[in-house]
């Protein structure tokens, strides 16, 4: 088996892989938050206690984070095509049976299910997109599909709400449901199938990381709601601590590991995801309370709070392509690095102005910023992971990339939750302030930590090009 297996790169195939790489990384990313605001509506309807309505949320994220790694695995071994398909097909399925579900419990289970789709199939949307686009406009592909899964995490809450106040919290899932089937034909008839090294799955690797991932990630979900001296929680965290550092080490010594380890000596892969994990942290705990703020304390409807998030959240669509361009003709080492340095004005700033009363004009400013340095992270962002690998290394580097997002993000919420109810609460809008202050402040402290991660990137990864054995050898060297 070849490690490529593509056919030549022709315009009309790159605008195709882009829309169905996108379109599919939407549907993904999506559901991570999309479920937020629907609380209420999916309680009145199937009942449940809080604890259940949490697993709405939390069945998804586990799923989806600790299969992450594995799902690139699967592509890499049997095609990518292949299992693009089979992963759309399970999260379509498993959409519809969420839209249908007639109690909490298979409620529970569908968003499960949902999980392990989005686990296939998003860590091969971005080896796809690669093998589809010349390397010298993968800057500009990267920054629309950067823009497309930056809006959808980002505006779950706004669609989410949207749709439950207006039409039915059923509607959240059956709007997957068309997406899926329109693209899973030109998938099978548009994309070309491609393979990694074609070495044998690697059992006992998937299990401890997979096992490592889950611990930690369960732990990190639950902490909020059941208390972080709770067992169930010290248990999840320090078995899943102790898994990955199993993981490590026999990844050290395998033969052909899922995640080889070698790919951490690189300052590149090294430092870009260590960016991600720390970036994810701060943009998803702030969003987590800043929505709730505007709707708990300022009074708007979810509909009305997504609006007014838009200059934060809907600014990736603009400015995504403008910094995958950039980072082709300069290099996404400084695109990254300003964009997170951006954030972290940002939310510092928005941390100055909140108060009880505060109007809507105050807040602008700090929510452009935000956006503004979003929107320069996530395309230059992808093209430094893949870039820093060889290709037939590229599934497992989004794998992995991906999966330490997810759990920078569920990480986020547990660390920024705990800091706002140790400052803070929800008995007044006062107390409300009184714990997001201090949870923005962290945020920007994190996504500041993430921009000085960046400049550890060395420059000679800053642009994509095509690898060669020379330049593949540069990019994996201990700097």
């Amino acid at each position: 088996m070849s490690e490529q297996h593509t056919a030549p790169h022709r315009r009309g195939g790159t605008v195709w892989a882009l829309v169905i790489t996108s379109v599919a990384g939407f549907m993904a990313a999506l559901d991570n938050l999309v479920v937020t605001t629907a609380l209420p509506s999916i309680r009145k309807d199937l009942g449940g206690a809080l604890g259940d309505l949490e697993w709405t949320v939390s069945a998804y994220t586990l799923t989806f984070a600790v299969l992450l790694m594995f799902g690139a695995a699967l592509g890499d071994r049997f095609g990518r095509r292949r299992m693009f398909l089979v992963g759309l097909t399970v999260f379509t399925g498993a959409s519809a049976a969420a839209a249908m579900a007639t109690g909490i419990d298979s409620l529970i289970a569908a968003r499960a299910v949902q999980g392990v789709g989005a686990a296939i199939m998003m860590p091969l949307t971005l080896t796809l997109l690669t093998a589809a686009v010349p390397a010298a406009r993968r800057g500009m592909a990267y920054g629309i599909w950067g823009a497309v899964n930056g809006l959808a995490v980002a505006s779950g809450p706004l669609i989410g709400g949207s749709l439950t106040e207006h039409v039915s919290w059923h509607w959240i899932f059956w709007l997957n449901v068309p997406l899926g089937i329109a693209v899973l034909p030109l998938a099978r008839l548009r994309l070309n199938e491609s393979y990694g090294t074609g070495a044998p799955l690697d059992i006992p690797g998937t299990l401890l990381a997979s096992g490592g991932l889950f611990g930690i990630v369960y732990g990190l979900v639950r902490g909020p709601a059941d208390g972080w001296t709770s067992s169930l929680v010290l248990t999840g965290l320090f078995a899943g601590t102790a898994l990955l550092t199993a993981f490590i080490l026999y990844s050290l010594r395998a033969k052909n590991p899922m995640l080889p380890m070698r790919l951490f000596r690189s300052r590149a892969f090294s430092g870009i995801n260590a960016a991600s994990l720390l970036m994810f942290l701060g943009m998803f705990g702030s969003i987590f309370l800043l929505s709730q703020f505007m709707q708990g304390v300022l009074g708007y409807s979810p509909t009305e709070a997504g609006l007014r998030m838009l200059p934060w959240t809907g600014m990736p669509m603009l400015v995504a392509p403008i910094a995958g361009t950039l980072s082709d003709r300069i290099g996404g080492r400084p695109v990254v690095a300003t964009g997170l340095f951006l954030q972290a004005l940002g939310l510092g700033w928005m941390a100055t102005v909140v108060t009880p009363g505060v109007s809507y004009a105050t807040q602008l400013p700090a929510l452009i910023v935000s956006g503004i340095g979003m929107g320069l992270f996530f395309a230059p962002a992808s093209n430094l992971v893949m870039s820093s690998v060889r290709p037939k290394e590229q599934g497992i580097a989004s794998g992995a990339n991906n999966a330490l997002r997810e759990v920078g993000g569920a990480l986020g919420i547990a660390i920024m939750s705990s800091i706002f109810s140790s400052q803070g609460g929800y008995a007044t809008a006062q107390t409300f302030v009184d714990g997001l202050q201090p949870a923005l402040v962290t945020g920007s402290a994190v996504v500041a930590a993430a921009a000085v991660a960046t400049l550890l990137i060395p420059r000679s990864t800053a642009h994509t090009k095509t690898p060669t054995p020379s330049t593949e050898a540069a990019e994996l060297e201990t700097v």
